[in-house]
């Protein structure tokens, strides 16, 4: 009786101790692929306890969380023929956590084996000015390249961002000197802009100074104003500038009528003295009178005749 006892406690013991070793729990990160007798079963075990039958099944837990993947430094030449060195991340988590555990041995591995080989053809197929000022379109780009075979594998790439793009010394100084004589052309032009803006306004003030004789006046009464407050300098106005306005004006006639008359003696021919004819007997020709030629008037100099 006693031996019996024994016996079947053992039994009870037996069947909970491989009851209990059934029994396994599964995280809410992780999901669970069973494998019975070595084949996949289709239904995936969640979150939770799950009862698996003993020596006949075993599960493998796959983490479904997003994984941040550094993607190692690659060297490659651009189209434009410039060497750079180019890093980048990836984001992605297990979709499918089957497909996870039996299309592909190591997904991990195989997602940075997939995720170098891109970055290196997204290098040789852009020029340098898209690697460091396009790299939106580049990212896009370099994520589509490594979900295409991933998704195979039950991956989803959620993102792939480049971090750095190391250039040589040489072509670092070649964009520096690009990007000075690049602000020295706007600069150029801005000053150049500025000096037309500036000539067309003082053409304007200026036509408007000459309509208006009195704006002149109070423009150099508030440049005197302006100058009165600086009490470092000193003004000095030796003459009114109404005076000089009165020589101005008074002058003014005076040079038009001389640049008038200077005009019609330009204009006016040279004329010659008339010859006056003398009167001459019938049967002659009339002959032009010779004109007398007077003795010269006496002087304060002698003559020389006797």
């Amino acid at each position: 009786m006693v031996a019996t006892f024994i016996v079947l406690a053992l039994v009870a013991l037996a069947v909970i101790w491989t009851v209990l070793a059934g029994i396994r729990v599964v995280n809410q990160i992780e999901r669970g692929v069973v494998f019975r007798f070595g084949k996949a079963q289709r239904q995936i075990r969640g979150p939770g306890l799950t009862l698996l039958i003993p020596y006949v099944d075993r599960m493998r837990k796959v983490n479904v969380q997003i994984v941040t993947m550094p993607i190692p430094t690659q060297e490659g030449i651009t189209r434009d023929n410039v060497s750079v060195q180019v890093d980048a991340v990836a984001y992605f988590r297990v979709q499918d956590p089957l497909r996870a555990a039996i299309e592909v041995q190591n997904y991990l591995f195989a997602v940075e084996q997939v995720s170098q080989t891109s970055l290196r053809s997204i290098i040789g197929k852009s020029l340098l000015d898209d690697l460091l000022t396009n790299r939106e379109e580049l990212n896009k780009g370099l994520a589509l390249m490594i979900d295409s075979p991933a998704l195979s594998w039950g991956i989803h790439i959620d993102r792939v961002e480049i971090k750095d793009v190391q250039l040589p010394d040489s072509m670092k100084r070649s964009m520096s000197r690009q990007a000075e004589a690049e602000r020295e052309r706007r600069a150029r032009v801005i000053t150049a802009d500025g000096e037309y803006q500036a000539a067309q306004k003082l053409a304007d003030a200026s036509a408007i100074m000459s309509e208006t004789p009195g704006a002149l006046q109070l423009r150099l009464l508030q440049t005197v104003v302006e100058v009165a407050a600086e009490k470092t300098s000193t003004l000095v106005m030796p003459l009114p500038v109404e005076l000089l306005r009165f020589f101005e004006r008074a002058s003014q006639p005076a040079e038009q009528r001389s640049e008038k008359a200077s005009a019609e003696r330009a204009e006016r021919p040279a004329e010659r003295p008339a010859v006056p004819k003398q009167p001459t007997p019938e049967g002659l020709a009339e002959r032009p009178a010779v004109p007398e030629i007077s003795a010269p008037e006496e002087s304060g100099l002698d003559s020389g005749v006797s």
